[in-house]
């Protein structure tokens, strides 16, 4: 069975920004999630591409990150390849934070 676009967000919640105690998704910081079938002979699997951002362009984790999100989702059954884009536009901003991110942080 094919990857869907809620299996890759539901695994990305399990990874985390390391200064800040919220997943990644209710961060806000996946801006898009791009699914390609891979031929026939690897008949369910799909190449995953993320783009996302941090919360600050100067942020040192962006490398353990990156790589965080890439292992976690080539771990999925069906995915074959991960590639993650860290993107700075658009910037990222506190609007983008769930309601549940709100909640976690004390922000309301």
């Amino acid at each position: 069975m094919a990857v869907t676009e809620q299996d890759i967000l539901s695994a990305l919640r399990s990874c985390y920004d390391p200064e800040i105690p919220v997943n990644i998704v209710d961060l806000g910081l996946i801006y898009k999630v791009g699914l390609t079938p891979v031929g026939s002979s690897d008949e369910d699997k799909q190449d995953v591409t993320i783009e996302m951002t941090l919360t600050a362009q100067g942020c040192p984790e962006h490398v353990n990150i990156s790589a965080q999100v890439k292992s976690r989702l080539e771990q999925l059954t069906g995915v074959r390849n991960c590639t993650v884009n860290v993107v700075w536009t658009p910037p990222w901003t506190p609007e983008r934070l769930s309601a549940e991110a709100r909640k976690q942080l004390g922000i309301e």
